[in-house]
């Protein structure tokens, strides 16, 4: 059983998933939130890999991986950082990242070092489910989970395809659009929740927009875990090492979805 599937073990555990940007705003911060996020109650931690071109990422994270890349923040140093966090913490770490990087290391290396420093899944938004199969079948291999995306307007089609090709969990986008605080979900999400519930039990993770505890609490009522990007990343921007906000925050959203699971 991979670290990630072991968070979804206790079905009456909600998952929380936390998103930083690898490198920003440096290589020591992203280190030191994580370890925060860990410490506070998150269960799975994101790792953006910053990219030139973050299409599906609303303005809070991609001026975080803007900054990164200016600081000269690589593939190689996310891996880097991967490896400072595996070190210090069994937290499951998932690469959020875009297909390009993947394709400039080569499919085959990419996940070898993914399984190299620990790295438990992949997040691809720019990837289509079954369009790069030899993606799917190298991170089988190397035990690394592929995360694909399903929205409120996804055709059954597409769901079940995103049912056959994820393993892990499946991110369930909450609006159409990009990344981003916002105040509620779309109004379909509930019924594309159930049309995948008819065809998987793989465990569903809300993300896109989540940003505040009442929320996370509304997000894991549909699902089985919730996904925070924007809003951490604007706690980070406030403050720095330790992050003792952050890890306020983190801990009153795990108080809130703890409740509502229960």
């Amino acid at each position: 059983m991979s670290r990630i599937s072991e968070v979804f073990r206790n079905k009456k555990h909600k998952a929380l998933i936390a998103y930083i940007t690898a490198g920003y705003p440096d290589v020591e911060a992203t280190v030191q939130a994580a370890l925060t996020l860990a410490e506070s109650g998150c269960d799975i931690i994101e790792l953006g890999i910053p990219f030139s071109d973050p299409m599906a990422d609303g303005l809070t994270i991609q001026h975080s991986s803007h900054l990164a890349l200016l600081n000269g923040v690589t593939t190689e140093t996310c891996f880097e950082i991967a490896g400072r966090i595996r070190n210090r913490s069994d937290v499951p770490l998932v690469f959020m990242t875009y297909l390009n990087p993947v394709m400039s290391n080569g499919v085959e290396s990419f996940c070898a070092d993914c399984a190299a420093t620990a790295v438990d899944g992949l997040i691809i938004p720019d990837l289509p489910p079954g369009e790069l199969p030899e993606l799917d079948s190298s991170a089988k291999k190397h035990g690394v989970d592929t995360i694909y995306f399903v929205a409120p307007n996804s055709s059954g089609e597409r769901i079940r395809l995103v049912a056959r090709r994820s393993s892990g969990f499946i991110y369930m986008v909450s609006v159409i659009g990009v990344t981003g605080v916002r105040d509620g979900f779309s109004t379909g999400l509930g019924d594309v929740i159930s049309k995948v519930r008819q065809v998987t039990d793989i465990p569903l993770c809300i993300g896109f927009g989540v940003a505040a505890p009442q929320q996370a609490a509304e997000a894991v009522a549909l699902a089985d875990g919730v996904i925070i990007g924007s809003r951490i990343i604007q706690l980070m921007e406030k403050e720095g090492p330790p992050y003792r906000e952050l890890g306020e925050f983190i801990k009153q959203v795990r108080t809130s979805i703890d409740g509502a699971g229960a």
